[in-house]
C-alpha cells in the first residue's frame, strides 16, 4: 500500500442533505503508512452550476458560483504514521439554491480536502458532495389559489370540408401541488360537428431550460393518461387523477443558468387541439381549500366518474338528424394510464387525497385508488408539508426522470413507463 492509505470526508450524523444558512460539519480523516511532509491541509465549501451545450458533457461552456470558503486544517510540518483527524465546519449561505443534476448542467454543493506536499511531490485530494434543499413554499406564489382553467375552440374538417367545430376545456383543482398530492383534472368536451373525436389525453410535463451560449430546453413527459373520444353533436365530461411523482420543485430560486417549469397539456389527436395548464411542484402545500372553478368546470368531490355507456343508436340518429342539438353529457372512459395504482390504504397518506364520493352525496364503500409510479433518475430529497427534515421516499434520493441515456437532439426522450421500468424492482407503491 502506499504512504497515503486512507483520505476521506466524512460529514456528521452521515448527514448528505441541508438547508440553506445550516451550519455544516465534518471530519477530514487521513490514515498513513509512512510519515507525510506537507506545506498545508485545507479544505473548501462550495457550491456552482454548470451548464453545457451538449448531453452529459461536463465542458462546461457557462459557470456561475454561489458561495466557496476554505480552512486551513494544518500549516507547513510533517504528519507521522497512523490515522490523523481534522474536524471542520462552515455556515452555509441563505442564498444558496436548491441542488439539481439534468442532462445539459448541475448545481452542485461539495466539500473538498487538499493535503499539499511540497514540491516535486504529488498532491493528495478528496471530495464529498452534499445536497442542499431550499424548500419551495406554494402559498408565496401569487394567485396560487385561484381556479386553473384554459379552453381552446377547433375548426373540424373532413375531406377539406368543414363539418363544425370541437370546444376543449381543460380545468384542475389547484395550481401548485407537492410531491404525493392528488392532482385532479376534468376536461369538457363539446363535439359541435357530425363527426366523432379521437381520444382525448392529459400529460403532465416537465420543462428545464438551460442558460449556454443559446437557450436549451429539455420538454419530457412526466405521467400521461388517455380517455375515449366523443361521438357526434355530444357533450362529454372526462374526470382523471394523477398522483405528483417524486420530482424535483419548480423553478431554482438563487439560480440564473437552469430554470424548471411543468405543465399540465391535455389533447385532442383528431381534430388537433391542445390546451395548457401551468402547474408548480413545491414543497410546503397550498394551506387552504382551492376556490371553485367557474360554473360547468367545477371537478366533483370525487376522483374518477365511472363511464356512462354511449346514447343507444336511435338516439344518436337522432341527434345527428336534428343537427346541433345536444344531448346530455356523458362522462369518458379512461383507456390508458402510464402510472401504476396505488393500493387504497396509501391514500390516507397522501397530502391532500379525500376520499371519493358517489354523487348522490352517499359514503363510498371503497375510495378508488389513485395512480402512482416510482420516479428514478438524480436530484435530492424534498420536505414535508411543514416540516424542515427530509421525509423519507422509496430510495434514498428524490431524484428526477432519467436523462443518461438520452441522445439530445436525435433520439427521443425515454417515456415515464420506461423511465418506471428502471427502478429498483424491490420496491413496491406505497412502501
Amino acid at each position: 500500500m502506499g504512504r497515503v492509505q486512507l483520505f476521506e470526508i466524512r460529514l456528521n450524523h452521515g448527514r448528505v442533505v441541508y438547508s440553506p444558512g445550516e451550519p455544516l460539519a465534518g471530519t477530514v480523516r487521513v490514515r498513513l503508512g509512512a510519515p507525510l511532509p506537507f506545506r498545508a491541509i485545507r479544505v473548501t465549501c462550495a457550491g456552482s452550476c454548470g451548464v453545457s451545450n451538449k448531453a452529459n458533457d461536463a465542458a462546461w461552456v457557462v459557470e456561475e458560483g454561489y458561495f466557496s470558503s476554505s480552512l486551513s486544517l494544518a500549516d507547513k510540518g510533517s504528519l507521522p504514521a497512523g490515522e490523523h483527524s481534522f474536524p471542520f465546519q462552515f455556515l452555509l449561505p441563505a442564498t444558496a439554491p436548491t441542488s439539481f443534476e439534468g442532462p445539459f448542467g448541475k448545481i452542485v454543493h461539495q466539500v473538498r480536502a487538499t493535503i499539499d506536499t511540497p514540491r516535486f511531490s504529488k498532491d493528495h485530494k478528496c471530495s464529498c458532495v452534499f445536497y442542499i434543499l431550499s424548500p419551495l413554499n406554494l402559498n408565496s406564489i401569487p394567485d396560487i389559489e385561484q381556479p386553473n382553467v384554459a379552453s381552446a375552440t377547433k375548426k373540424f374538417s373532413y375531406k377539406l370540408v368543414k363539418t363544425g367545430s370541437v370546444v376543449l376545456t381543460a380545468s384542475t383543482d389547484l395550481r401548485g401541488y407537492v410531491v404525493g398530492q392528488v392532482l385532479r383534472l376534468r376536461a369538457d368536451i363539446e363535439n359541435q360537428s357530425g363527426k366523432d373525436t379521437g381520444p382525448v389525453v392529459a400529460s403532465l410535463l416537465q420543462k428545464v431550460s438551460y442558460k449556454a451560449k443559446r437557450w436549451i430546453y429539455d420538454v419530457r413527459t412526466i405521467a400521461e393518461v388517455e380517455g375515449a373520444g366523443v361521438k357526434a353533436w355530444r357533450r362529454a365530461q372526462w374526470w382523471e387523477q394523477i398522483l405528483v411523482p417524486a420530482l424535483p420543485q419548480s423553478a431554482l430560486p438563487g439560480c440564473s443558468l437552469i430554470h424548471i417549469d411543468y405543465f399540465l397539456q391535455v389533447s385532442l389527436k383528431v381534430p388537433e387541439a391542445t390546451v395548457t395548464l401551468p402547474v408548480f411542484i413545491g414543497n410546503i402545500a397550498v394551506n387552504h381549500a382551492p376556490l371553485s372553478p367557474p360554473p360547468g368546470l367545477g371537478l366533483p368531490p370525487g376522483a374518477l366518474s365511472p363511464a356512462v355507456p354511449s346514447a343507444p343508436p336511435q338516439e344518436e340518429a337522432e341527434a345527428v338528424a336534428a343537427g346541433p342539438h345536444f344531448l346530455d353529457p356523458v362522462s369518458l372512459s379512461t383507456k390508458s394510464h402510464s402510472q401504476q395504482q396505488l393500493p387504497p390504504a396509501a391514500l390516507a397518506s397522501v397530502p391532500g387525497a379525500s376520499e371519493p364520493r358517489p354523487r348522490d352525496g352517499s359514503p363510498a364503500p371503497h375510495p378508488l385508488p389513485p395512480p402512482l409510479c416510482i420516479s428514478t433518475g438524480a436530484t435530492v430529497p424534498y420536505f414535508a408539508e411543514g416540516s424542515g427534515e427530509p421525509v423519507p421516499t422509496t430510495s434514498t434520493l428524490v431524484l428526477p426522470p432519467e436523462y443518461s441515456t438520452w441522445g439530445y437532439p436525435d433520439e427521443a426522450p425515454p417515456s415515464y413507463e420506461q423511465s418506471c421500468g428502471g427502478a429498483d424492482p424491490g420496491l413496491t407503491p406505497g412502501s
